[in-house]
């Protein structure tokens, strides 16, 4: 199984963008997420700052801010195969 870690903020229109992204992408996969909301936490607002959405997939840092379908479809892909 694929695990994804999506670490974002309340108010990010980019993070909404990467979610709708994942959505669409994710059941096509055998994969699993969590979503982590970095406000309020001050070791991941230190870590993360504005620089979300981040999305890890495997514990690997795969995407900063925006990653097209076509884009999750390859690295998830990819992923599957090891």
């Amino acid at each position: 199984m694929i695990e994804l870690i999506l670490y974002t903020r309340n108010d990010c229109e980019l993070c909404h963008e990467m979610e709708a992204v994942i959505a669409a992408e994710l059941p096509k996969f055998d994969a699993h997420i969590q979503r982590i909301e970095i406000d309020g936490d001050p070791g991941l607002e230190a870590r993360f700052g504005t620089e979300v959405p981040v999305l890890f997939v495997n514990d690997r840092k795969a995407f900063k801010y925006r990653c097209t379908p076509a884009e999750l479809r390859q690295r998830l892909a990819r992923e599957a195969k090891t």
